[in-house]
């Protein structure tokens, strides 16, 4: 077992490209998401009715697809439609759109549980539109909703190891293909685990700053 890690070790430069490739990735995917998700919300709370559900529908539908089948239509059904993007492009694309349906989704819960008073404050003080929705109604929105989206960032971290099967070269892959050529799959594997482990871990430490920030708020 010591020669396993042993080997893993000596293939540690490997490792770390597909740690900083996913951590990049969904650093990404997370900021992206977040921009379209601050687009989508306000267009499911629109009082117009075919807006409203024609957004609502895209993200029904998002949530109720797996994400590695949303992958694979990405990256392997789009070129059918003369759409031909590499295997970062395409990664990338999966993860930003699949988790911007989730990340609107979360926003728009904590926009129903928000006291209306500040909103009907901003319209009597003159904002109104996406100035209402940027200075008045989106702050506490983040502030109310950062442990969920943390926990979404989360997932976005553990659903960029489905990218391997686009040999994106991300951390699953990077373990796989140690494992494919010293045949050490415990070592490998465990290795990479920890490794999604420390990244999470560092997602979690920059909610709880969040969850504080919040306390203080109120």
């Amino acid at each position: 077992m010591i020669r396993d890690f042993a080997i893993v070790w000596s293939e540690r430069d490997l490792l770390l490209s597909g740690l900083g490739n996913t951590t990049i990735l969904s650093a990404l995917s997370a900021i992206a998401g977040l921009v379209i998700a601050f687009v989508l919300t306000p267009a499911l709370m629109s009082k117009r009715r075919w807006l409203a559900l024609t957004v609502r529908v895209f993200v029904d539908g998002m949530r109720c697809v797996p994400f590695l089948l949303f992958a694979y239509i990405v990256y392997y059904g789009l070129p059918s439609f003369g759409i031909r993007l590499d295997n970062w492009s395409s990664g990338l694309v999966a993860l930003t759109v699949y988790h911007a349906a989730y990340l609107a989704e979360i926003l728009r819960g904590a926009w129903v549980a928000q006291p209306r008073e500040p909103i009907e404050a901003g319209v009597a003080f003159g904002f109104s539109g996406p100035r209402l929705f940027r200075r008045i109604i989106l702050p506490p929105l983040l502030l109310a909703a950062g442990p969920v989206i943390g926990n979404q960032m989360i997932q976005i971290v553990k659903d960029s190891a489905f990218l391997t099967i686009i040999a994106l070269p991300e951390l699953t892959h990077a373990a796989s293909s140690i494992q494919s050529r010293h045949y050490v799959p415990f070592a490998a594997f465990i290795t990479a685990v920890f490794l999604y482990w420390g990244l999470c871990l560092v997602i979690e430490a920059g909610v709880s700053g969040i969850d504080r920030l919040a306390a203080a708020r109120r």
